[in-house]
């Protein structure tokens, strides 16, 4: 049992109280939190106003319930820096064919433009042999805006990506990049609008959308061409 001259507890303040005679205080949580109940007989609950006008004070009961309460509070506020920390990582990178590392060297390899308007950069250039027109071909690619933001990926769903070239099954730049590429190689390809998605293209959640008729670039990589032995 404490005694009445003891130290408020730095949970539960008492500045606004002055020195009363006729309360106990009770020490809770001994071991853990430094917390005072404060008892008062119904007799002494009021005191006369004084000639100064002081107002009435009462004794503030503090309940083991609230004191279990405030300790919730306590380390709840605690935990928010970290939950807001957490909300604040970057997000996660995303898987491409080209690096940042990569991109640097991209900028000193010569542009290559098209009859029709492609233009392509070889990021590597394949050993293996090219596909002819109608043969199957697997490709891992990364599909992105001008910006650089991805909007379509085989990277990302852990398959490379499997159509038969030149016949139409994907956009028109990525068939005519793609013929004169040699198995291994990897392509940067600036496919304008008009051999992309005439009728636009929309994305997934997240992911940005393609407006119709508007340039979209390809990183490609050519696997390997079922049924056609390395030469």
């Amino acid at each position: 049992m404490a005694s009445s001259s003891s130290p408020p507890s730095a949970l539960l303040p008492l500045s606004g109280f002055s020195k009363r005679e006729n309360c106990r205080h009770t020490v809770l949580f001994r071991h853990k939190i430094r917390n005072f109940e404060l008892h008062c007989s119904s007799s002494e609950h009021r005191t006369k106003a004084s000639k100064t006008g002081q107002y009435r004070d009462t004794c503030t009961l503090t309940s083991r319930r609230n004191a279990v309460g405030f300790g919730l509070v306590v380390s709840t506020i605690g935990l928010n820096p970290l939950r807001a920390k957490g909300a604040g990582l970057p997000p996660e990178e995303k898987p491409r064919l080209c690096d940042a590392a990569c991109e640097k060297e991209l900028e000193n390899v010569p542009m290559v433009t098209t009859e029709s308007g492609l233009q392509y950069k070889d990021i590597k250039v394949g050993e293996g042999p090219s596909p002819p027109v109608g043969f199957q071909v697997a490709a891992n690619y990364v599909a992105m805006v001008p910006s650089g933001q991805i909007f379509d990926s085989s990277l990302e769903k852990g398959l490379p990506y499997l159509f038969r070239v030149g016949a139409g099954q994907v956009v028109k730049g990525l068939d005519e990049g793609i013929l004169s590429m040699k198995v291994g190689g990897i392509r940067r390809l600036y496919i304008p609008g008009s051999l992309a998605f005439p009728k636009g293209l929309t994305s997934a959640p997240g992911r940005p959308r393609v407006a119709p008729n508007s340039p979209v670039v390809f990183d490609v990589s050519l696997e390997y061409v079922p049924g056609l032995g390395d030469e």
